[in-house]
């Protein structure tokens, strides 16, 4: 018979053991963003990420000069504007805590696929694709869900973060214990609609109740180039069908418009613009009231808190003298919102499909040598 001293040894090997092998990650969620600078010294190297990505913005010839030149001749004015919002980005501050409180929402409703883990994956700025696979790697993930957080699928957006995935584990290899699976899009999903309409409902009351009716929901969005949209890019039209159904939620409580925000560069880019619309309704219609709805973006970042909070609502709507003027926050750490992450991410283990048809499916007009590539390596090797 074994000493007492040696049989509570193996004992407590057995419970450290057993407790390794329970919190062993076996569900992953890569959240995916564009990103942005914690501080003001990252703003000149996230700017020429950007501004050489072929996946995000196709110059018409040079871009490997002209992009490092428009980075580097931007970076004062863009640090400033961070400057103003208090030193950095609070989008992974915000990524963070959203993931936090999804994962331990999916350990309650989705124990069978529990325990979960985010892995925050940004496109300009650490942490990079590289840097979260890493981790899952090392974590021993089972499942890897790639979750895009932006809820309507753009190519230049959601597009370049997923091929960005694909390029990192075209060089290295896909490990051949890791499932991999996809949720690219939900631009429609009921609990993101009834966020969206919580909190606008929330700022419409704050308005005045005689002026409340009369006060225009502007629906603000990133534009992109037209030329983009002409080969068949899906990002309008989600970003309508998100509207469209947060105002049914509202019953249509009062006039709306979609409008565009965030141009860059000569091109032409889809419109109106969030700026020329206050300033055509106040100039040209009388109109004094408007609730600014920051519609695809799920948290706070340098274009809610500083285009859409200091340019048009504080410095525009004073120059062209608005009565009232308020902007709903992102959905940030919403209950509702968190709600919808757990249920996109249940209901997608729960069908059982990794990749969308509609993923998969290429713009008919696509000019991107690496979309081919990379949803094929999805279509190949994405399973559930």
């Amino acid at each position: 018979m074994l000493p007492k001293h040696t049989l509570r040894l193996l004992a407590k090997n057995i419970t450290v053991r057993h407790a390794s092998t329970e919190s062993k990650v076996k569900t992953g969620i890569v959240m995916l963003n564009m990103g942005g600078p914690q501080h003001t010294d990252q703003v000149h190297d996230y700017l020429h990420r950007i501004m050489t990505d072929r996946d995000m913005i196709q110059f018409p010839f040079a871009q490997n000069q002209l992009g490092p030149w428009i980075a580097k001749r931007r970076t004062p004015e863009v640090k400033k504007k961070y400057e103003e919002i208090g030193g950095g980005s609070p989008i992974l501050k915000w990524t963070d805590l959203q993931g936090k409180l999804l994962c331990k929402k999916l350990d309650e409703v989705s124990p069978e696929s529990a325990p979960h883990k985010h892995y925050v994956s940004f496109r300009y700025v650490h942490p990079f694709t590289e840097d979260a696979f890493r981790e899952i790697e090392k974590d021993g993930v089972e499942r890897a869900i790639v979750f895009s957080q932006y809820p309507q699928y753009s190519c230049a957006t959601s597009g370049s973060s997923f091929n960005a995935i694909y390029k990192h584990f075209h060089k290295k290899g896909l490990p051949s214990n890791l499932k991999l699976s996809v949720i690219d899009r939900w631009s429609t999903h009921p609990l993101l609609v009834k966020c969206f309409a919580d909190l606008i409902q929330k700022e419409i009351n704050l308005i005045p109740e005689e002026k409340r009716r009369e006060a225009i929901i502007l629906f603000s969005a990133h534009s992109i180039p037209l030329k983009t949209v002409n080969r068949g890019d899906a990002y309008p039209s989600e970003v309508g069908a998100t509207v469209q159904l947060v105002m049914q939620e509202l019953n249509f409580c009062n006039p709306y418009q979609l409008v565009w925000q965030s141009k860059v560069g000569p091109l032409p880019w889809l419109g109106p613009f969030t700026d020329d619309a206050l300033t055509d309704y106040v100039k040209k219609q009388g109109k004094k009231n408007f609730v600014v709805v920051p519609i695809a973006f799920v948290n706070e970042h340098i274009e809610t808190l500083h285009e859409l909070d200091i340019e048009y609502c504080k410095e525009l709507g004073e120059k062209l003298g608005v009565e009232n003027i308020r902007r709903v926050p992102a959905p940030n750490d919403h209950p509702l919102f968190i709600e919808a992450l757990s249920d996109i991410v249940k209901t997608h283990l729960k069908n059982k499909v990794a990749v969308g048809h509609k993923f998969l499916n290429r713009c008919p007009h696509c000019v991107n040598a690496n979309c081919l590539k990379s949803k094929t390596w999805y279509g190949e090797n994405c399973q559930i």
